[in-house]
């Protein structure tokens, strides 16, 4: 698969996880550590697709913060905005069989507006037609 038509499918997938986010954000049937999941899942996705665009190498992995440094090493660093986007990693390794601390939940509305921004900032990085 050349990269461009990678990419284009890596972005197509974040938007089914975005898509899936927004049916069940607020649903209470449906767990932090689910929607949360795939937030993550998405940006995921959505950072991959723009490294495959830029033709840069990446491992598998669910670390987002790993991925952001690669953009950035490739010269496609995330607005100012997005940087904090790697705060959704755990939804994507720990909380994804375990449960989150009693302390702790996810603002859903605010992961799914990051994860908004983030595609669109990947859609304009990666052209394709919809």
């Amino acid at each position: 698969m050349k990269q461009h038509e990678q990419a284009i499918l890596l972005f197509k997938k974040g938007c089914e996880d975005e898509a899936l986010v927004e049916e069940v954000l607020s649903s209470r049937r449906v767990s932090d550590e689910i929607v949360g999941f795939h937030c993550q899942q998405a940006a995921e996705k959505f950072l991959k697709a723009v490294l495959s665009e830029v033709g840069a190498h990446f491992q598998r992995t669910h670390n987002l913060r790993q991925l952001m440094d690669l953009l950035s090493d490739a010269g496609h660093s995330l607005p100012d905005e997005l940087h904090d986007v790697d705060t959704l990693t755990p939804f994507g390794t720990t909380f994804r069989y375990d449960v989150l601390p009693a302390v702790s939940s996810l603002d859903r509305r605010a992961a799914r507006d990051m994860i908004r921004q983030l595609r669109i900032w990947a859609q304009q990085q990666v052209p394709h037609d919809e």
